[in-house]
This record gives structure tokens, C-alpha cells and sequence, in this order.
């Protein structure tokens, strides 16, 4: 009889301040040391030029991967002209000679007006987008023809910060899937002088901010002290946006069983509309559709999430402890 897996000893989601120098995937594994288990997701990765905001979802809520796939993200990024790479960020090859420009604050801005909105972006060829299965940056790195197809972004905020010398300062709020890589060299190309990616820091996804955010050495720390799990946003403190109900036992059972069930609006308590300080400024680029639901035990405990069929009528689409 085959062994059944055992719960994780934590669910809830953590907020990572990520060093430059390691990759998206030595964090998570980090934390699973700490952790003591293996389930263990993250809400879109980051380059390791990057520093900043890497969400981790543990345990039971790594089932809340699908719902924040549309969430904002912000980022503060420092632009450096007249040098362009074949990355276009600072660990890429040379694309052209090293120049020295004189930057126009009025001009810089006039640029990045001009990308605010929605357009479609092609994503680097040294990137993870995959092409027959394989990431593009492997096929780059063999000098071989990468296609990669435009995919619609939108940019909400690009906002000159500051300038010192070559290097520009940008504060960028975007769309999930934007390549802040591409921003820099199409300004590059358009200013004539190149450009690359020297800098970038991820300082919000949708309402997880920077502000929130804890080294590992403090989390290693907590482990020590075993108070691991006082940085965990629980379960129920997740998905914010999402209106909530709160269930009798005996709707609760039906639930559990993944039975559709009716709601009156009296019963909805709306989803939270201000957000943490950090935050993006709207939580995701478009609402939800159909709408979905936090759906509580009357002690308070997240049963599911539910996704309206008709009006005022729900079907769970994720049960958390199902009964048999």
C-alpha cells in the first residue's frame, strides 16, 4: 500500500527580500531547507541581477498559484546608457561601443510617456520563454536563431526618478510578463546611443511589498528561535480582493464535498479595497471573470475558494481539507 504524503508542516506565503547574485530557484530551495519540506512554490521569478520582492507560497497555498497570475508588479530600475549588451542587462556581452551621452531629463521623460499603455513586447532571446521546450537563453548562448513572438504587456507607471551621469532611474509599474530588459533597450535604441539593464529591484507584487519582505539570515534566524511561522501570511489573509462568506456547518459539509451552494448578497462581505503600504497601485491588470469567493467555517478557517456559476449561486473550484 503506497505510502500517503504527508501535510506540510506550514501553509501560507512568504515574502523574500532576494540578493542580487542568486537565482529564483536557489531561494526556494533555501527556504525548503529551512522549512523542512518540498512544497514549496513562488509567484514569478526573478534574474539574478535582481534584488527585491520573490513571493513563496507554502504548503496548502501553493494551490493559489492560478490566482494571482494577473497581479501587478512594481519595480525601480537604473537605466545605463551608451553601452548596449546582447542580455541588455550588465552581465551580457558587448552590442555595440561604450559611449558617453549627455541625458535630457525632458527627453527621457517624452520616452517613457510613449510606452505607457498597453503594446506588445518581445521578450529577450537570452530569457526563459520556451521555445519546443527548451529555455530561449540556451539556444542564445549557442548562437542559434532565436523567434520569439510579441505578447501583450501593459505599463501602468514609468516614471523618471533621477539621473546620475549614464545612468537613469526609473520607477516602473507593469503588467504581469513584462520584460523591464526590453523597456531599457528599446529606449536604448530609440535614444541612438545603446543601453542596458544596470540595476533593477522588485519592489511590490500586487500587495506583497518590499516593505514585508525578510532576508533568509533573518528567516534562518526565526527557524533557530522556532518562530518560523511568524512570518507566514496565513491562508486566510491571502487574496484580499476576493469578497468572503462565512458558512453554517451544514453548508460547510456540502462544500468540503465540492457541492455547488447559493450566497445572498446580504452573506458577502466585499474584498479589501485599500491596500498596504508598498502595494502596486491596482492589485491585477483585469478583474476576475467569472467572480470568485473566500469561503469561511464559521470559526473563521478558509474552506475554499468558490467561482460564481449564475448569480448568488457558487461552485468550489479549490477545496482546502475535502472530506473523503
Amino acid at each position: 500500500m503506497p505510502r500517503q504524503p504527508q501535510p506540510a508542516p506550514f501553509d501560507g506565503a512568504l515574502v523574500i527580500n532576494k540578493p542580487q547574485g542568486k537565482t529564483s530557484h536557489d531561494i526556494v530551495d533555501a527556504v525548503r531547507h529551512l522549512a523542512g519540506f518540498r512544497q514549496i512554490g513562488h509567484l514569478g521569478t526573478l534574474d539574478p541581477l535582481a534584488t527585491g520582492v520573490l513571493v513563496l507560497l507554502l504548503g496548502k497555498a501553493t494551490r493559489f498559484v492560478r490566482f494571482y497570475t494577473g497581479r501587478r508588479k512594481r519595480y525601480t530600475a537604473g537605466f545605463r546608457f551608451g553601452y548596449a549588451t546582447n542580455t541588455f542587462d550588465s552581465e551580457g556581452q558587448p552590442a555595440g561601443p561604450d559611449l558617453a551621452p549627455v541625458l535630457e531629463r525632458e527627453v527621457l521623460q517624452q520616452l517613457a510617456a510613449e510606452s505607457t499603455g498597453r503594446f506588445e513586447q518581445k521578450p529577450p532571446i537570452f530569457s526563459a520563454k520556451k521555445i519546443h521546450g527548451r529555455p530561449a537563453y540556451e539556444l542564445a548562448r549557442k548562437n542559434q536563431v532565436v523567434e520569439l513572438k510579441a505578447v501583450p504587456v501593459e505599463i501602468f507607471e514609468y516614471r523618471l526618478t533621477g539621473i546620475e551621469g549614464p545612468i537613469a532611474r526609473f520607477s516602473i509599474e507593469c503588467s504581469s510578463g513584462t520584460y523591464i530588459r526590453s523597456l531599457v533597450d528599446d529606449m536604448g535604441r530609440k535614444l541612438g546611443c545603446g543601453a542596458h539593464l544596470a540595476e533593477i529591484c522588485r519592489t511590490a507584487v500586487g500587495e506583497f511589498s518590499l516593505e514585508q519582505a525578510i532576508s533568509l539570515e533573518e528567516l534562518a534566524q526565526a527557524r533557530k528561535d522556532g518562530k518560523f511561522e511568524s512570518f507566514l501570511i496565513p491562508l486566510e489573509h491571502l487574496l484580499p480582493n476576493f469578497p468572503r462568506t462565512n458558512v453554517l456547518p451544514v453548508l460547510e459539509k456540502k462544500i468540503r464535498h465540492g457541492g455547488k451552494f447559493n450566497v445572498m448578497p446580504s452573506q458577502l462581505k466585499p474584498g479589501r479595497v485599500e491596500l498596504p503600504p508598498g502595494a502596486t497601485t491596482h492589485l491585477d491588470t483585469e478583474e476576475a471573470q467569472p467572480p470568485r469567493l473566500r469561503v469561511f467555517s464559521q470559526e473563521n478557517k478558509l474552506i475554499a475558494i468558490a467561482e460564481a456559476v449564475v448569480p448568488r449561486t457558487y461552485q468550489p473550484i479549490v477545496v482546502f481539507d475535502p472530506l473523503p
